[in-house]
């Protein structure tokens, strides 16, 4: 007997497109403010008008839908406008890591193809050192006031506020195609070259509902809500901000664009401006509580999620003891990149801080459509936190694969689930927790030893400010952990007291027996990536043998 499918008749088919988030602040928040560095103050209804006259400058400019358009820029107004402008005419928006290597962003311009470049003033010598290999690039706009200009042989095509004032407001952005490429960026290539990852508006637009619901899931901490006032502090060329300028934008909050990440402007735009909410990497929130003049700002309103790489407890209590709202999430550059989060029930929020704080820094529950699994040799994980393997995923919204890469492209999504190539187990809630990386786990004899357990156990200690812990060539275990450790400042450490703190927690069960074998080294700073995460396969090229 023939299946009959029915198909229900729409009236008004709508692509998922980008403009579509622009919509809603548009509908019932046009004055809120839109904030950089306390210098320029915009309304939704003027940064819509900017984004329409950014747009119909570009097309002047000769932009047709296809074409690339770089930007350079530290978080501002502006990169905000170039997140909508860019894609909402078709044209697909690069965000280039401005901390890369010259020869990394000579690789990354030509694989994406890049026609226009727009580039804060402070980038101009980067740009100085690989001009003449740059092949595609028909127009460099900048992005800077007049009165930034540095010297420069460069020849712009136009200054971006010049340009704005000068141009027509595009009356009507265009409809088309949702799944027409709307950005592209690089990784920070920790590993060989830097591997381009691209995202449709569809996915685009998915994955901000998807997160949008997430983050409103909780009663009360660490819920985004309709009044909250927002500050990225993870760099907006960096998986869009981890997507939360679009969740802003479309919820109509108060924006703050902090520019170049300074803790004294980033403590005070937090106080003046009464930021609510923000994100950062492990590092960052370390580095604003360690400031000499943070204990001079209350923090007791601010709602942090942290992602990027594993929380110490350590900074958690620390944080929690200031008074901020922490909690973690999980994502990749290849996922665009919030796969999980972790809420706290009522119960769980009463809880002392220290197990509190516990729970805080566990990865999270993957968010809506997300459908997650943890695989080892013997088959799928028992939901059991202990038991390990590969953490796989797949959601709509994830990259399709490398730009111009076949190969990796497979690897990625062998099987047809994106390999993490992350180590992690699940409890019986579906909570995640990440015990490592693949290439970072410490194989000891037939052991294997997670790096993070052993760094959150070391960042306990009182006079560490910092720690990483990678794998040393041992002849009888293959490898044994090695502690590379910053002191605080003034304090003064032997190795034999970091392996004495080891040792105790060996013996309340908290690490295995074979940490104890632990080797220290004292160094002056942790080598970190462009966006702050440390930088282990850097670590290992300086610290270990041949």
């Amino acid at each position: 007997m023939e299946t009959l499918i029915y198909k229900t008749p729409s009236a008004y088919s709508s692509p998922l497109l980008i403009k579509n988030i622009l919509l809603c602040p548009h509908a019932y928040n046009p004055d809120q403010e839109i904030v950089y560095k306390d210098i320029v103050r915009i309304s939704y209804r003027q940064m819509r008008d900017r984004v329409a006259r950014l747009a119909s400058a570009l097309i002047e400019m000769g932009v047709k839908p296809g074409d690339v358009v770089a930007v350079m820029d530290w978080d501002s107004h502006r990169y905000l406008e170039c997140y909508f402008a860019i894609p909402m005419i078709g044209a697909v928006l690069h965000m280039v890591n401005i901390r890369m290597s010259a020869e990394q962003m000579i690789y990354t311009i030509a694989q994406a193809e890049d026609k226009v470049i727009l580039v804060n003033s402070d980038f101009l010598p980067i740009l100085e050192q690989i001009k003449g290999r740059i092949n595609t690039v028909k127009h460099y706009v900048l992005l800077s006031n007049p009165n930034e200009i540095q010297k420069t042989s460069f020849e712009f095509s136009g200054i971006y506020e010049d340009m704005l004032e000068r141009a027509k407001p595009l009356a009507e952005f265009p409809d088309f195609d949702e799944n027409t490429r709307a950005t592209t960026f690089f990784s920070t290539g920790t590993t060989g070259l830097p591997k381009g990852v691209y995202f449709s508006h569809r996915q685009i637009v998915i994955h901000t509902l998807a997160m949008m619901s997430a983050l409103t899931i909780p009663t009360e901490k660490s819920r985004l809500h309709m009044e909250d006032v927002y500050m990225p502090i993870t760099p907006m060329y960096h998986v869009h901000a981890w997507g939360i300028p679009f969740i802003a934008t479309m919820l109509g909050l108060k924006q703050v664009f902090p520019g170049k990440y300074l803790p004294d402007v980033l403590l005070k735009l937090i106080a003046k401006e009464k930021v609510t909410y923000s994100h950062c990497v492990p590092t960052i929130v370390n580095m604003l509580l360690s400031d000499s003049t943070s204990e001079n700002y209350d923090l007791s309103h601010w709602k942090v999620i942290i992602g990027g790489s594993a929380l110490p407890r350590a900074i958690a209590i620390k944080a929690l003891k200031r008074g901020i709202d922490i909690y973690c999430g999980y994502g990749m550059s290849e996922t665009c990149p919030v796969i999980t989060v972790q809420h706290l029930s009522t119960e769980e929020q009463a809880l002392p801080v220290e197990d509190k704080a516990s729970l805080l820094v566990r990865a999270g529950r993957p968010i809506g459509l997300v459908d997650m699994k943890v695989m080892n040799a013997e088959g799928e994980a028992p939901r059991d936190d202990k038991t390990t393997g590969e953490v796989l995923i797949r959601a709509p919204w994830y990259t399709q694969g490398y730009l111009k890469d076949t190969s990796n492209s497979e690897k990625l999504w062998e099987g047809g689930w994106m390999h993490t190539q992350d180590v992690g187990c699940r409890d019986s809630t579906g909570s995640l927790r990440i015990t490592d990386r693949i290439k970072d786990v410490i194989k000891i004899g037939g052991e294997w030893i997670s790096s993070l357990e052993i760094e959150d156990i070391l960042c306990l200690y009182p006079a560490i400010a910092e720690v990483a812990i990678i794998g040393y060539p041992h002849t009888s275990w293959g490898e044994v952990p090695f502690a590379l450790v910053v002191p605080k400042a003034g304090e003064t450490i032997k190795a034999k007291e970091i392996v004495k703190h080891v040792k105790k927690y060996i013996d309340l069960g908290l690490l295995p027996r074979e940490a104890v074998l632990t080797k220290v080294k004292f160094v002056q700073a942790i080598d970190k990536t462009s966006v702050g995460k440390i930088n282990k396969v850097e670590l290992r090229k300086k610290h270990l043998p041949g």
